[in-house]
């Protein structure tokens, strides 16, 4: 007997050997033809009885009532769960019952997959149900799924609820909590949606390298790895910027990229090292072109996910249609905090944290401590979807600098419910203060800045072929998918969030057992009890143990000399 396993899991695991027996291959190899799917049954058959005489379908076993020679079965496909039923005389017509009596009544789980055949009536209750005429099983499930109870209001209890097992066993997840899996389905419209609008422009997907010599693009810390063939350090893309641009460079008028994108940073609710995001880069345009293409294309995506433009984002409801308001960043700021910084200095911007008790470093130059501001005093202000625009040249070194305002770039970043979604430029697309830009980064990353960008010779290469006036936009795919399912942590829209390792569960052998002073003969008792190492059975009440013992002697009805008390006693010194 395996150690380490569930009563449950035990007696799962001999029915799979029960089945082999009768010749039953519990994962058969042959594909199964499915014809119909829950949601459209029930969406349908009042209206066209006729279409559903003869059917085929798939799923999970959810839940069972089995009443002698007939049983009820919930079973749960991609589109939702249907009841079916099963009558012994219809799946065996002959004198053989076993299909019925001993494969579906003793050797089959919740949770097993199964294929039926049959055709669809309306039980005397009124509930749209599968009578089934033929039954196979397709995959037998070896671990129980948690058992989510309802009630008739839908109500759940008991829920498969805890994040770390939700996010780390996501599979189980899906299956148990259909209403999750409506998620990831608007996760794929928001991005059908924008691609499709994307498309209709005339703007080609394109492709980018993951792998990049140059972690160029954006202010992040990236992850290292190295290429063994080439001997030379590599790192995972923080941005497709660079490489975007230079496909505009190449005489593309616009180029759009869904790609991900990982960042050797923090994890929080709104940040994970591994995300999504789509960049769009649109020749013969400004950031002013930009806004109102963003509005548009937001819009169209919101209206896909629920008919309408105005979206339920915790207590708010935020509305997409357009015009957004736009605030410069000097104004945001003055706006949330009474103080102007458009002219101070780098040593003023540092009393400036310090008077209002945010926390610098030394590394940080004048574009950092300004966003240092930003972000604690402004962020959490702009709920309605904001632009904020006109950056300092310090905070971005890819930006046209601004048309009429000396020191700002041409920038707009978008805020709703106090979180960046998008981010966008005219883009910077002169050689020589591309190449000025960057040196300046490098001043950064020599006082410390482990987020400056690098110098890329190939990408000022490019421009120095020329660039035409462009604008670019950068959008968070998975910050986007929270605002429009209503969702306040990231881990909630990515099917696999990134997580600290799992911790096994330790199992200790029978040979600590019976070293603990337990006879051989009792450990496997002793593990059907729950107890998987000596310390959890020391941490259990004696008395009690003794007492389950007796009673699991008798419901296994063991033939074993039972312990006295004394003896039990003694496991636990």
């Amino acid at each position: 007997m395996s150690t380490g396993l569930s009563e449950q899991e035990i007696l799962r695991r001999n029915a799979l050997t029960q089945l082999r027996e009768l010749g039953i291959d519990p994962y058969p190899a042959e594909s199964f033809e499915v014809t119909a799917y829950a949601a459209d049954i029930l969406a349908n058959y009042e209206r066209d009885k006729t279409a559903y005489k003869t059917i085929s379908m798939a799923g999970r076993i959810m839940s069972r009532r089995i009443m002698g020679s007939a049983s009820f079965v919930e079973l749960q496909d991609t589109t939702g769960r249907i009841q079916i039923y099963l009558k012994r005389d219809d799946l065996c017509p002959g004198e053989d019952k076993t299909l019925y009596n001993t494969v579906f009544k003793k050797l089959m789980d919740l949770g097993d997959y199964i294929g039926i055949k049959g055709y669809v009536f309306t039980t005397q209750t009124g509930e749209i149900s599968i009578h089934v005429t033929d039954l196979k099983l397709l995959s037998k499930s070896l671990k129980p799924l948690p058992v989510v109870k309802r009630d008739d209001d839908g109500n759940v209890y008991d829920g498969f609820t805890d994040p770390e097992l939700r996010y780390r066993q996501r599979y189980v997840d899906l299956t148990v909590n259909p209403g999750i899996k409506q998620i990831f389905i608007n996760r794929s419209k928001v991005i059908k949606t924008m691609r499709n609008y994307f498309d209709e422009h005339g703007w080609m997907e394109v492709e980018t390298p993951i792998l990049q010599s140059i972690h160029g693009g954006a202010a992040a810390r990236p992850f290292n790895t190295h290429h063994n063939t080439l001997d030379m350090p590599l790192y995972l893309r923080i941005a497709n910027e660079l490489y975007l641009k230079r496909l505009i460079v190449a005489g593309f008028d616009g180029v759009y990229e869904f790609g991900k994108m990982f960042r050797n940073e923090g994890m929080d609710r709104t940040h994970n090292p591994e995300y999504t995001a789509m960049e769009i880069y649109v020749a013969y345009k400004d950031y002013i072109w930009m806004m109102g293409m963003v509005e548009e294309c937001l819009e169209k995506v919101a209206v896909a996910i629920h008919g309408k433009p105005v979206v339920k984002v915790g207590d708010a409801e935020i509305n997409f249609a357009g015009p957004y308001e736009k605030l410069s960043m000097y104004e945001s700021i003055q706006k949330y905090t009474g103080i102007d910084v458009s002219e101070m200095t780098e040593e003023q911007l540092r009393e400036t944290c310090k008077s209002l008790n945010i926390e610098i470093d030394a590394t940080m130059g004048r574009g950092k401590l300004i966003d240092e501001i930003f972000s604690e005093k402004v962020e959490a202000n702009l709920i309605q979807p904001t632009y904020i625009t006109d950056y300092p040249i310090e905070m971005t070194p890819l930006a046209k600098k601004h048309r009429s305002k000396d020191g700002l770039v041409e920038r707009f970043e978008l805020f709703v419910c106090g979180k960046e979604i998008a981010n966008a430029y005219s883009e910077l697309n002169d050689p020589i203060d591309q190449k000025e830009r960057f040196e300046d980064q490098l001043k950064l990353a020599a006082r410390g800045d482990s987020e400056a960008m690098v110098m890329d010779e190939d990408f000022v290469r490019a421009l120095e072929y020329g660039m035409p006036p462009t604008s670019g936009l950068g959008v968070g795919i998975d910050r986007l998918v929270m605002l429009m399912t209503n969702q306040s942590t990231i881990q909630e829209v990515l099917f696999f969030p990134q997580m600290r390792p799992e911790k096994k569960a330790k199992v200790t052998s029978d040979e600590d057992f019976v070293a603990a002073g337990i006879p051989a003969d009792w450990v496997q008792v002793i593990r059907k009890m729950g107890f998987n190492t000596v310390e959890d059975l020391k941490t259990a009440n004696p008395n009690k143990v003794f007492n389950d013992l007796g009673g699991m002697r008798k419901k296994m009805k063991l033939d074993l000399v039972m312990p006295s008390k004394e003896e039990v006693t003694a496991w636990f010194a």
